[in-house]
């Protein structure tokens, strides 16, 4: 065994371990799915001594008190719609503010700031009163409209591009070339793994959020999966485990799916930033 591998040896056990430790609620939720009601309330073996579908079957037929699907659609459509407008308006807002001659640019970026300091659960009750007021309630409207910016976002990309040589960009001045135009082809692909990190981000966040669409939402075919998900488990479901971990493991899936996709641009991300 070489020198350098003996060294690193420990650190890869020690590495392995975290991991499995890590990994070990999500392979015990996977397998207690896949069990009967009986042994999910009475094994606690991990592995099922009698492997069934019967709780997905059981999950995607029960169509009136969980329309998981229903929920699913929901959930995809508020996230991407919310993702994409969080993305476009934090990207303007940051190349506005760090590029062009806005009045009273100091003010704003100092009101930027201030707002990172003010926790998202303040403004929960003025925005739920003000969609009451306007009679938007179980709507689209409310699910979609709060997530349309991120300060966050836009103080991660201004950082970004105040740092970020403006060569480039000249040259394409010089070229004829619209504003538009330099931000599609000169800045976006520049800042791309920023605002990737930025969409998973911000997807995790809008597609795990339980206490939002629970205000703004009543009837059972607006909730969200995270919603209806905690419906089941105060419901009739609640005595049944097996039938609770299998529609976990189905909301789980597509954030794991998006996470595994967008993993290479948080690396790169995370990268450029410790570089510069």
């Amino acid at each position: 065994m070489k020198r350098s591998t003996r060294k690193s040896l420990p650190i890869l056990i020690v590495a392995t371990i975290i991991a499995i430790l890590f990994l070990l609620p999500l392979i015990w939720m996977i397998f207690t799915s896949f069990k009967t009601l009986s042994e999910s309330m009475a094994s606690s073996s991990i592995l099922p001594s009698a492997w069934t579908l019967e709780n997905y079957v059981g999950i995607f037929s029960s169509v009136t008190d969980a329309p998981i699907l229903r929920w699913l659609f929901n959930t995809a459509f508020i996230t991407a719609a919310g993702t994409v407008l969080v993305v476009f308006v934090d990207i303007l807002a940051a190349y506005s503010l760090a590029r062009l001659n806005v009045p009273g640019k100091k003010v704003i970026l100092g009101m930027v700031f201030a707002a990172l300091a003010i926790p998202g659960i303040v403004t929960l009750f003025p925005a739920f009163y003000m969609f009451k007021t306007a009679g938007l309630l179980d709507s689209y409207v409310p699910l979609i409209l709060p997530y349309t910016a991120s300060t966050m976002g836009v103080f991660l990309i201004y950082n970004f591009l105040i740092s970020f040589p403006k060569d480039l960009e000249e040259a394409a001045y010089i070229d004829g070339a619209s504003q538009w135009q330099i931000l599609y082809h000169v800045i976006f692909p520049t800042i791309k793994p920023v605002a990737m990190t930025l969409g998973v981000i911000t997807f995790l966040g809008i597609y795990n959020d339980f206490l939002w669409p629970s205000l703004v939402t009543n009837s059972n075919d607006m909730k969200t999966i995270t919603l209806g998900i905690a419906t089941l488990i105060q419901g009739a479901n609640f005595v049944n485990p097996a039938k609770m971990m299998a529609s976990t493991v189905i909301a789980t899936i597509p954030a794991i799916i998006v996470f595994l996709i967008a993993n290479k641009y948080i690396v790169k991300s995370v990268t450029n930033t410790g570089i510069k």
